[in-house]
């Protein structure tokens, strides 16, 4: 798709996992996280959840992968942040999910603003975001 096509509401491809303790100790083990409450379930409930719970870098990845998969080789990432609502609790399924909110020209390409959010299968937004991108000219 060219950045002529993209227009304020466009959505984005969704990007999808289950995650559980296996997704999380391969997440752990890259970024050395192994920290009890994403690994045990007395832990988690220890600090106040219904068990492990996953890490919520492990969100920001996911929405990374959104906007990657759907941006590809046509630009760069600028800027991606989220708030963190809710766990990613065991046996969940995460959609990560984006739609435009503002297409501007810019000397150097097209800057592209996003909503970004991680769900569960109900649509609870877990981690509510904004990101922007620029399509090289």
């Amino acid at each position: 798709m060219s950045s002529l096509a993209i227009k304020v509401g466009d959505e984005l491809p969704v990007f999808q996992r289950r995650t559980g303790l296996a997704e999380w100790n391969r997440y752990a083990a890259v970024n050395d996280e192994f920290v009890p409450i994403h690994m045990d379930d007395d832990a988690g409930r220890a600090a106040g959840f219904q068990g492990a719970l996953g890490m919520g870098n492990l969100q920001i990845a996911y929405l990374h992968n959104v906007v990657r998969d759907w941006l590809g080789d046509r630009g760069r990432i600028l800027t991606l942040s989220c708030r963190f609502n809710a766990p990613n609790l065991k046996g969940t399924i995460i959609c990560a999910r984006g739609h435009v909110t503002a297409v501007t020209p810019r000397e150097n390409g097209v800057e592209i603003a996003l909503d970004v959010w991680t769900a569960d299968a109900d649509g609870n937004r877990l981690a509510p975001g904004a990101c922007t991108v620029l399509i090289d000219r």
